[in-house]
C-alpha cells in the first residue's frame, strides 16, 4: 500500500493498472483502493493549497 501511494504521490503519471495487481493480492479491494487514493490525492491536494498559499503550519 505505501509503495503504491508513494509511487502515486510522487510519479501519477506511471501508475498503471499493473500497480492494481500487488495490492489485490494482499487483500486490498475496489473500495480499499479507491480510499488509498483518495487519501494520497486529499493530501497532496491540501498541501499544495497550503505551500501555493505560503501558509505555515506553525
Amino acid at each position: 500500500m505505501l509503495e503504491y501511494a508513494t509511487k502515486l504521490t510522487l510519479r501519477p503519471s506511471e501508475v498503471t493498472q499493473d500497480d492494481l495487481g500487488p495490492l489485490r493480492s494482499v487483500g486490498f479491494d475496489d473500495g480499499d483502493i479507491l480510499a488509498i487514493v483518495e487519501v494520497a490525492a486529499y493530501y497532496a491536494y491540501a498541501n499544495r493549497i497550503v505551500d501555493g498559499l505560503g501558509v505555515s503550519v506553525e
